[in-house]
Formats: C-alpha cells, sequence, structure tokens
C-alpha cells in the first residue's frame, strides 16, 4: 500500500514552524498526509511523509518546484519522490578494499535476485574502481590519501542519485552521525562477529586472543552506536584451537557476503520492521529466509532437559 504514496523527506537543521510549513503547503496543493515520522537529534531535524497525491489540484512537476522554493526559502533539503519513482529501489554500496561482499552484490544483482539496481559504489580507497567498471557502475573516491572520507561529498552522491539503501561491504569507516541519521534504518552494516561480541575494529583478533570456539558475522542496520544497531541475520562457524586470524578470515569472508545479502534482500523486499531496537519479521508463516543457524541444529539441540542431568546436578 506505501508503494501508492508520495515520499517526502526534509532534513535540516531544527527551527520553530518548520513543519507547519512543509505541511500547509501539501495541504493547500490538495495532498493528504497518509505518515508522518520525525526526529531531532543535536540540532538536526528529520521528516519522512508518505503523501497521497493522487488528488491533488497541481501536477506533480509543480509541485515538485513549489516544495523546491520552499525548502530554498527555509534552508532545508526536501526530496520527493513520487509513486512511479520508487518502483525500483536504488541502493550505493559503500567500499574500502575487500572484494568479497561487493562482489556477492554485483552477482546478485546481474542474476535478477535483488529487485533493485546498485547506482553507485563510494570508496575511501580505488581499489575496487576496476571491479565497478566491470558492471557499469559509477564509482567515485571520497578519500585522501590516507583514505579519510570527505563525508560532505558522500551525501551530495546520495543526493545526487537518490538511493534508498546504503550498504557497507566492508567499509572501514565509521559513519558520522549526521550521515547515520538522515538515513535512519536505510544502512545496513556487516560485522565480522556474533554481535554484541567482539564490536569495532580487528573482531577476528579478538575472537583468537578471547579463546572463542564459535564465531561468527552479523549484518545489521547502522545507528550512531557502533555495531549497536538492530542484528538482522547472523552466520557461524566453529573455530579450531589453533586457528590463526587467517583462518577466521578465510572462514568468515564468504559467511560475511552471505548474511549481508540475506539482510539486503530482507530490507528491499519489507520483510522485517525494527521495533525497540529490534528487527522482527513483518509475517513469520510465510518466510523461509535464515536468519541465524541452520534449521538442522534445532535438531541437535533439543529444547528439553537432558535426560539424567538432574542425577548429575543433584537437581
Amino acid at each position: 500500500m506505501t508503494d501508492q504514496f508520495t515520499e517526502i523527506t526534509v532534513v535540516g537543521d531544527d527551527d520553530t514552524g518548520l513543519i507547519a510549513e512543509v505541511t500547509s503547503l501539501l495541504f493547500e496543493r490538495g495532498a493528504n498526509i497518509e505518515d508522518l515520522d520525525q526526529a531531532v537529534r543535536e540540532g538536526l531535524f528529520r521528516m519522512t511523509m508518505l503523501v497521497d497525491t493522487r488528488e491533488m489540484v497541481c501536477t506533480e512537476a509543480t509541485l515538485r518546484e513549489d516544495i523546491q522554493a520552499l525548502a530554498d526559502d527555509l534552508g532545508v533539503d526536501i526530496t520527493v519522490r513520487f509513486p512511479e519513482e520508487r518502483e525500483t529501489q536504488r541502493i550505493a554500496v559503500l567500499v574500502t578494499k575487500e572484494s568479497h561482499c561487493l562482489e556477492a552484490i554485483f552477482d546478485a544483482w546481474a542474476d535478477g535476485e535483488l529487485g533493485a539496481d546498485v547506482e553507485v559504489v563510494i570508496g575511501n580507497h580505488s581499489d575496487l574502481e576496476g571491479l565497478a567498471d566491470q558492471y557499469d557502475v559509477p564509482f567515485h573516491d571520497v578519500g585522501d590519501e590516507k583514505g579519510t572520507p570527505d563525508e560532505s561529498e558522500i551525501l551530495d552522491l546520495l543526493a545526487e542519485y537518490d538511493v534508498d539503501l546504503i550498504v557497507l561491504a566492508r567499509y572501514m569507516r565509521i559513519l558520522s552521525p549526521e550521515v547515520v541519521f538522515r538515513y535512519e534504518s536505510r544502512i545496513i552494516n556487516v560485522h565480522p562477529s556474533l554481535l554484541p561480541s567482539f564490536p569495532g575494529a580487528s573482531a577476528y583478533l579478538q575472537a583468537i586472543e578471547d579463546g572463542v570456539r564459535i564465531a561468527g558475522v552479523t549484518a545489521h542496520y547502522v545507528t550512531t552506536d557502533l555495531d549497536q544497531g538492530p542484528i538482522i541475520c547472523q552466520r557461524a562457524f566453529n573455530v579450531p584451537p589453533d586457528a590463526e586470524v587467517e583462518d577466521l578470515e578465510r572462514r568468515g569472508q564468504p559467511l560475511e557476503a552471505e548474511a549481508l545479502l540475506e539482510a539486503i534482500k530482507l530490507h528491499l523486499n519489507d520483510e522485517i520492521a525494527v521495533h525497540r531496537g529490534r528487527t522482527k519479521l513483518r509475517d513469520p508463516e510465510d518466510f523461509d529466509a535464515q536468519l541465524g543457524a541452520p534449521p538442522e541444529l534445532d535438531e541437535l539441540t533439543p529444547d528439553r532437559p537432558i535426560d539424567g542431568l538432574a542425577d548429575v546436578t543433584g537437581e
């Protein structure tokens, strides 16, 4: 149903009367607001509306022009996407140097598995430009000689390509709160650990140093709290006693790509929702994706006490 509505997003400095100015313009043009979500963080305001424009008293071009004029007057950014512009979702992929996740995304896209388009690849190094060229996808290097990204350029590119979803495909930099806030619940990352364990850098090394027997990867939504966003899906693997970091990377990287791709599909298909910091399936009865361990593991991990355990524990 929501794909019948026009999506209007407002981002700018929080100011008195901002909501009234925008909603009044829509009312005057005969547009009906069906849903409105707003938030303020550190003085930055964001509002997303779903608007029924089917019976408005002006053309789409006129509404877009009027909204742009209002945005200029208010000093804010306002984007308008009519239903026909929302039919195919647009993906931006952020990368550093590792290619396995980007390759998986491109392969799935080429096979028609995503139902969305990869519009742009943005890197803080140029190492993966050749891979993007193979798929005729624009690549933009936004990093300096040390790989420090220009986030204002990132924001400009995300706006230019009008992206719906941002995928961090082993992007080894932390996005600023301004970027995350503008695209809340629309940024997916894959982290090489079973979060909430081992957040931050060198997760595989942390796992080795702590002597874990099971390690894994997590695909999650990005929030302003590092590696603490709502978990979408996870994958796990055994860690041999003599394993080195390279062994975990070899075992983990294919699972990183698998989990990230699963999370992307779930998001694009609108199969998950975020509620109180957790993701939930919209329709658990009609669902066949793998969120965690494979179903076969349930047969090996009974949900009842093991016979005779009470005799051992004395309970």
